[in-house]
C-alpha cells in the first residue's frame, strides 16, 4: 500500500519535475475502443488506463475525467458520442419543488458499477504508481442538474434551496468517493470546474465547505483528495485552498506562478499546459516550446508537477504528447 502522505513528500524533495498529465483518451484510442464504450465499460476503462501505464512516465495513472457520470445517476439525460465525451443533455430540475422532491440515487445506478470496476481493476494491476480515481465536485453537479446559469441565480435568490441541492449533491459524492477509496485507488480528483464561476467568497460558500467535508471523509496517509478547477482564473484559489486537498489542480486559463504562490509549500500545485490549443492542436515543437517555459518559470516550486490543464481530449496525437515528455526530460537532465 503506498503511503500517500510519503509520495508527496518524495515528489516535493525530488529534484526532478514529476509530470501527471490528465489522460485516458490516448489509451482508448490505442486499444481500438470509442469514448462510448470506454465510459460505459469497465474493462475497456481499465484497458485505456494501463495502455498509458505502459506508455508514458506518468508519476499517477489517471482514469477517464466524466464529468456526466454522477448526473446520470441523479436522473439527467446524457448523449454519448463514439469521439467525445459524454454531455448532458437539457435540465433534470426546473424548480426548487423538484430540488426538494430529488432522491440520492444509490451506488448501482448509471454507470458506476462500471466506473467501479475499471477502478478496481486498475488498483490491483498497477503497483509501481499511484492509481487517481476521479469525480465530479459538488457545484458542478448541481449546475448539471438544474442548469448552470439557473444554479448562479439561485444562490442568491433562494441560497437555502441551493444549499439543499448542493447538499444532496455531496451525499452522492461522498459514497460514491468513500466507493472509489474501497477499490484500493491511491486518490480522487475531484472536477470542480463550474466553482471557477464563482467569486472567491461565493466560493467559499457554495463550493468549497462541500468539498472539504468530502476530504475530512476521506483524506488520510493513504487515499488524497486534488481539487481540479480548469474555471479558476486566480481569483478563487483561496477558496480552493480552505478545502485542505493534498493537492491543486489548475487550468491553463491561471498563471501557474501566480496560485502555486497561494499553495502551502507542503501540498502539489499541478498544472496547466493546455490541453487543446497546444497538446491537441499544435506541433511537437511549439509543445516542446511551451512546457519548456512552463518548467523554466516554475523552478523555484518544488511542489510544482507538471501535468495538463485539463483531460487531454480525443484525437490529440501521439507525437505531440511524446513532445511533452520529451520537454520535461531535456529538462530534468540539466543540472539544477
Amino acid at each position: 500500500m503506498i503511503n500517500m502522505k510519503s509520495w508527496i513528500d518524495e515528489v516535493i524533495q525530488e529534484k526532478q519535475v514529476t509530470a501527471v498529465p490528465i489522460m485516458t483518451h490516448p489509451g482508448i484510442e490505442m486499444k481500438g475502443y470509442t469514448v462510448r464504450e470506454a465510459v460505459s465499460n469497465g474493462k475497456a476503462h481499465f484497458e485505456a488506463i494501463m495502455e498509458m501505464t505502459k506508455a508514458y512516465p506518468c508519476a499517477m495513472a489517471t482514469t477517464i475525467m466524466d464529468l456526466t457520470a454522477e448526473a446520470e445517476c441523479f436522473g439527467a439525460d446524457i448523449v454519448f458520442s463514439d469521439h467525445a465525451v459524454p454531455a448532458v443533455a437539457g435540465r433534470l430540475l426546473k424548480s426548487v419543488d423538484d430540488i426538494e422532491q430529488l432522491q440520492v440515487p444509490s451506488l448501482q445506478s448509471g454507470r458506476i458499477p462500471a466506473y467501479l470496476k475499471a477502478n478496481l481493476l486498475a488498483a490491483k494491476a498497477i503497483a509501481d504508481r499511484p492509481v487517481l480515481s476521479g469525480c465530479i465536485g459538488p457545484f458542478s453537479l448541481a449546475g448539471r442538474l438544474y442548469d448552470m446559469s439557473e444554479l448562479m441565480i439561485l444562490i442568491y435568490e433562494q441560497p437555502e434551496a441551493a444549499h439543499l441541492l448542493l447538499r444532496k449533491c455531496n451525499e452522492f459524492i461522498l459514497k460514491y468517493c468513500m466507493a472509489l477509496k474501497a477499490t484500493g485507488s491511491q486518490g480522487v480528483m475531484m472536477a470542480e470546474p463550474a466553482a471557477g464561476l464563482l467569486s472567491n467568497e461565493d466560493c467559499k460558500q457554495f463550493s468549497s465547505p462541500y468539498v472539504r467535508e468530502v476530504v475530512q471523509r476521506v483524506q488520510d496517509d493513504h487515499f488524497i483528495v486534488v481539487l481540479h478547477n480548469c474555471g479558476n482564473t486566480g481569483h478563487c484559489t483561496e477558496a480552493m485552498v480552505t478545502t485542505g486537498a493534498a493537492a491543486y489542480h489548475f487550468g491553463n486559463k491561471c498563471d501557474m506562478e501566480e496560485v502555486t504562490r497561494e499553495v502551502p509549500p507542503n501540498v502539489l500545485s499541478m498544472g496547466n499546459i493546455d490541453p487543446v490549443s497546444v497538446l491537441k492542436d499544435s506541433v511537437p515543437e511549439k509543445i516542446k516550446a511551451v512546457v519548456t517555459d512552463l518548467l523554466t518559470k516554475m523552478k523555484d516550486y518544488p511542489n510544482f508537477v507538471l501535468s495538463s490543464g485539463c483531460d487531454i481530449p480525443p484525437q490529440t496525437p501521439v507525437e505531440n504528447i511524446r513532445a511533452f515528455f520529451e520537454a520535461l526530460d531535456d529538462y530534468n537532465q540539466v543540472p539544477k
